[in-house]
């Protein structure tokens, strides 16, 4: 179910990660897999991008960091953020979109119809197999992204940090605060350039809010069906 507005006040020493997904790339509206190649925002993701740096300036909220992924997509979509909010964006190679492997590059029509295999692994959410071609496990990326939120939180306790990252990322995220396994399928929409917002406390994860675009005309979701 998608979220829209979180749900209570954070406790003294929870730390609030505001997730969002990079804006729109021409790969994503080409529904081409883009893991780690590095393909820049279209003009419709630099607009994104600005757009949601305006939300989360116009709610008032004070970010202590501001985190992002390396690669270019993400990047471009951080700095947007960082200009409106004064942060110098620290990037991290942890919060890269999952490496697909044989599958990058292909659209999902190219990529079942030339690596039926790849495809189906993929399709299946199989947690312990790589994909071909140097690929990664989707249980390889759980515990990257696991390891690199676990430090941010534990690096900002109390406070509130911005975290700009992929699809992929975000997917893991939401599973991560609501305990739903890797192998099931995706029932929760991660739209480009959205908010979402999770909390760490005590040792554990929650979700606060999720999927919130509403300062956007139109956003991708991504992956759909997967």
């Amino acid at each position: 179910m998608t979220m829209k507005t979180r749900n209570s006040p954070q406790s003294a020493h929870a730390c609030r990660i505001c997730l969002v997904r990079h804006g729109e790339t021409a790969w994503n509206a080409e529904r081409r897999l883009q893991g780690h190649i590095d393909i820049p925002l279209n003009p419709r993701g630099l607009s994104q991008a600005e757009a949601t740096a305006r939300s989360l300036a116009r709610a008032g909220e004070r970010f202590a960091a501001l985190y992002s992924s390396d690669l270019q997509r993400a990047r471009q979509t951080a700095e947007a953020v960082a200009r409106a909010h004064g942060l110098a964006a620290t990037h991290d190679a942890r919060l890269r979109e999952r490496h697909y492997g044989v599958l990058q590059g292909l659209t999902f029509d190219e990529a079942e119809r030339q690596q039926p295999q790849a495809w189906q692994h993929f399709k299946r959410r199989e947690p312990q197999v790589a994909l071909d071609g140097g690929g990664e496990s989707l249980g390889g990326l759980a515990a990257r992204v696991h390891g690199a939120l676990a430090e941010i939180a534990a690096r900002h306790a109390g406070e509130t940090v911005v975290v700009v990252t992929h699809g992929g990322v975000l997917d893991i995220a939401h599973r991560l605060a609501t305990g739903k396994p890797l192998e099931a399928v995706r029932d929760f929409a991660i739209p480009n350039a959205a908010l979402n917002w999770i909390e760490h406390t005590a040792g554990s994860w929650r979700l606060l809010a999720w999927a919130d675009e509403s300062h956007l005309a139109d956003a991708l979701d991504e992956l759909p069906g997967t």
